[in-house]
């Protein structure tokens, strides 16, 4: 794999933005960092394990979610990728083929194919230990939380679809299609918190999360000027919001809070995000000149090949190592604790190493496939694709593995869902998303 990368990196062509590589990387690899040491697993007296959220235990750390909450980064990122790959697609289509299910395709290859071998590999192993009677405390908990990360995905493939409509009035519109997200956003929290209108808080899922997209349409057409009083803007939208609203500190899901900035999204949290792009915009002339580097360079072209193998799996090592421990009597400290933190490092790199193994045995699913031929392709097909996928990751992110023949159900939208359900949508929803756009055309791989 190294020569391939170091070739990567040598024709890497001298327009590239190798910054928004960078942050993508960034931005998964933080998410990951995050999780890992946020998790707070307990054994009770009675055998019972829990994995609680370290932010719960200590909340004067949730400080430190207004910089490792990074998603938004990562939507930001996908904005301007959309942008530019799309705009290649339209210039090089051929008159009768559909631009929109070849785009779907080339921009979901890369995040649909390691995503249902995860949902594959692991909906076999939960069948199995079903049927088998087997199970323990640790292990129902992991079937319950490894798919949770599978949210992100769901959320992603509404960015992929939804990018030539919106791309269309960012083109028209400029600022003007952000402000409208952007006030639509802040309407729903009005109707939410105000009026107590009911569901209308869902609405901000879109919103919230295309208004971020928005801005990467914005610095693809280099539209994105000002970071620093974006930056100061964003940070005191969101401060004074937590401060004199109804929103909590976190910028991540807490149990048990009756408000959550994060399911669904609200307002601070997209003030949240305006701070993080303008603040990365910030950072953007040291980093390219760091960039420039070639093994720097290298490093990022190496992890980008992997990186959304490695978020699929990251839990699965997290669970993994504290399901070693536990085996082997390790004792669990209380989180939080001195001893609890003395743990953290080892078992940080004990969880870095078996995510290590776990993208080498999957990683090959990561590469684009072999481009087809060229052919018609199908929009509405596409399209129909996109939604059932989009059903069955989010249903499968919120109903989980566990208990796969026992009808467990979650609610999403206004769809009840079983684990079998989603992972039928969602290899369904592939299936399609394949067929549709099975053709290729001339040029290289843009964003």
């Amino acid at each position: 794999m190294g020569s391939s990368v170091r070739e990567l990196a040598e024709q890497t062509p001298t327009g590239r933005d190798r910054y928004i590589d960078l942050l993508r990387v960034a931005s998964l690899g933080t998410v990951v960092v995050g999780h890992w040491l946020m998790a707070a697993v307990t054994v009770g007296d009675d055998g019972r394990t829990e994995v609680g959220n370290l932010l719960a235990v200590v909340p004067e750390l949730q400080l430190l979610t207004w910089v490792l909450q990074i998603m938004p980064v990562f939507f930001f990122v996908g904005g301007f990728s959309h942008a530019l790959s799309y705009r290649s697609l339209s210039r090089k289509a051929e008159a009768g083929t559909s631009v929109y299910s070849a785009f779907l395709r080339a921009r979901l290859q890369r995040l649909l194919r390691p995503t249902m071998v995860f949902i594959g590999v692991w909906g076999v192993a939960a069948l199995l230990v079903q049927l088998l009677g087997e199970g323990g405390a640790l292990l129902d908990v992991t079937l319950r939380l490894v798919a949770q990360p599978l949210w992100f995905i769901g959320i992603y493939l509404a960015m992929v679809a939804f990018t030539p409509p919106l791309l269309a009035l960012h083109e028209r519109y400029g600022w003007g299609a952000f402000g409208g997200l952007v006030l639509a956003a802040a309407a729903v929290d009005a109707a939410r918190f105000a009026f107590g209108v009911p569901y209308v808080e869902f609405l901000n899922f879109a919103f919230v999360w295309l208004a971020v997209h928005q801005l990467g349409f914005l610095r693809a057409d280099g539209r994105l000027r000002a970071p620093a009083a974006m930056a100061v803007a964003g940070l005191a939208g969101a401060s004074a919001l937590v401060a004199f609203g109804p929103y909590p500190l976190s910028m991540v899901g807490m149990p048990g809070e009756r408000v959550s900035n994060m399911a669904p999204p609200t307002f601070a949290l997209l003030c949240h995000g305006l701070w993080l792009v303008g603040a990365v915009e910030l950072l953007r002339g040291p980093a390219v000149r760091w960039l420039a580097r070639p093994r720097v360079w290298r490093g990022v072209v190496a992890a980008n090949g992997i990186s959304m193998t490695a978020f699929l799996w990251h839990l699965t090592a997290m669970l993994g190592v504290y399901g070693v421990l536990i085996a082997t009597d390790v004792p669990l400290p209380e989180p939080a604790s001195g001893a609890w933190w003395a743990q953290v490092p080892p078992r940080m790199a004990a969880a870095a190493v078996l995510t290590g193994l776990l993208v080498a045995a999957f990683r090959r699913f990561e590469r684009p496939a072999a481009a087809g031929e060229p052919g018609g392709g199908s929009g509405p097909v596409a399209a129909v694709g996109v939604v059932l996928c989009l059903f069955g990751v989010l249903g499968l992110s919120m109903v989980g593995f566990g208990g796969l023949l026992e009808g467990r159900t979650a609610m999403v939208v206004a769809v009840r869902m079983t684990a079998p359900v989603a992972v039928g949508l969602a290899l369904a929803g592939w299936f399609l998303v394949e067929r549709a756009g099975s053709f290729s055309l001339p040029g290289r791989r843009t964003g």
